[in-house]
């Protein structure tokens, strides 16, 4: 396996970039690592010499690997720079460790561990070669892992030569913070029959389902008055937001597929009060009633509190690729295939979360999602099995070389 050296080294390159994505900023891309990181893979593709590179102004990067075989279908891979914030340090430390059977010391100077009592999962790598940060920062798996196999799939489809179609690959920022870089992505230049993203966890994990999700955002404005005016005169915000939350069933630990609301912000005073409300919903039809729900609860409020002024605004962060797929199957029924090929027991998860997937499949490219072998992302105590992530490689190259085939579904 020549390439297993080759990709532990690529991902170690690309986490050394810091390309934390920042949501207070509304540029795009939000952090300057992530325009450095697009412009090294850039010189790589050059070098491997890819046609149609373009790297935008906003760190959106493209490029198409030309096909042996006009059989075959244009298979699309789109990665993301960023890494999750979190309170993290921006700065990855990979480092790689074998476990022995004992606690990981992932720093001697913090005594920082990744305990096994905390995280059991990690017996079932005994005796491998482990990729973990420092204890201080996140691993970037998610999604520098993905960028790795991408960039060593088009190395080893350029070396060993096996017969493919057309493979066109995109590289976008600001996924970690609302799915901004691949909103922001020309499909003119991710001409793809079907794409995917490697955006999961642990090894044999699938995601073609995933919550629908929307924010709302509520600014109340009340009525300020000395207290020896009389009641009618003053409205506090701060009571008129707790209103709306008592009509709200906010569920803060939904379970599988079970749709929520969720109170993701909540500040103010007695002048004004901002509410952040999470909806979700894997179903269209119940989504659009949630928010057809709380609509109507703030025109109530309003109603009831005629001197407050109420605004809000309600968008949607991403919606589900099942419902983008729909009927055109051929991409995820390719990763179960050819997961029985490499005898990969496959883990079918609905994710409560949103990949770039869930955008460009409700574009029109079916994109569903598979693993990069990973445990724990945005976590300081994610860790990568170096064994699941040739896995994820293999699996790759296994897709491209089996896109042409007609497969039978399994019910």
């Amino acid at each position: 396996m020549w390439y297993k050296d080759t990709l532990v080294e690529r991902f170690l390159k690309y986490t050394a970039i810091s390309s934390q994505s920042n949501s207070e900023e509304k540029i795009l891309p939000s952090s300057s690592g992530q325009m450095e990181l697009a412009e090294v893979l850039k010189k790589e593709l050059e070098k491997m010499n890819l046609s149609d590179i373009k790297l935008t102004e906003n760190a959106i990067l493209t490029a198409r690997l030309k096909g042996t075989d006009t059989s075959f279908p244009t298979v699309g891979f789109i990665t993301h720079l960023d890494t999750f914030d979190g309170g993290f340090s921006p700065d990855v430390k990979a480092q790689i460790k074998k476990f022995t059977g004992s606690d990981i010391l992932l720093n001697e100077k913090e005594k920082i561990f990744l305990t096994i009592e905390e995280n059991p999962e990690i017996l079932k790598y005994l005796d491998e070669d482990i990729l973990v940060t420092d204890g201080t920062s996140v691993l970037g798996a998610d999604d520098k892992a993905a960028v790795a196999v991408v960039m060593m799939s088009l190395e080893y489809l350029i070396k060993e030569k096996p017969e493919h179609g057309d493979i066109v690959v995109a590289f976008v920022p600001d996924e970690e913070i609302g799915l901004r870089g691949a909103k922001a992505l020309n499909l003119d230049d991710f001409k793809a029959d079907f794409a995917y993203t490697l955006d999961c966890c642990e090894l044999g994990e699938v995601t073609c389902d995933n919550i629908n999700s929307a924010s709302c955002i509520v600014n109340i404005e009340g009525v300020v008055a000395h207290s020896m005016s009389t009641k009618s005169d003053r409205v506090n915000p701060i009571l008129v937001a707790v209103d709306l939350i008592n009509r709200i069933e906010t569920n803060d630990n939904p379970k599988e597929r079970e749709a929520m609301f969720n109170i993701r912000e909540f500040s103010g005073g007695v002048r004004n009060s901002r509410i952040r409300v999470a909806i979700g919903s894997f179903d269209k039809v119940e989504f659009q009633q949630q928010k057809d729900l709380i609509t109507r609860h703030l025109k109530d409020l309003q109603d009831l509190y005629p001197k407050a002024k109420i605004s809000y605004e309600i968008f949607d962060n991403f919606l589900n690729m099942k419902d983008g797929i729909g009927d055109k199957t051929h991409s995820v029924d390719l990763i179960y295939a050819c997961m029985e090929k490499l005898h990969i027991t496959p883990k079918t998860i609905s994710m409560r979360g949103g990949t770039d997937g869930s955008d460009i499949s409700n574009r029109g490219i079916p994109t569903p999602n598979y693993f990069t072998g990973a445990h724990n992302f945005h976590s300081n105590f994610e860790f990568l099995p170096i064994s699941s992530f040739i896995k994820a490689f293999e699996l790759t190259i296994e897709i491209i070389k089996s896109a042409n085939q007609n497969i039978n579904k399994k019910d």
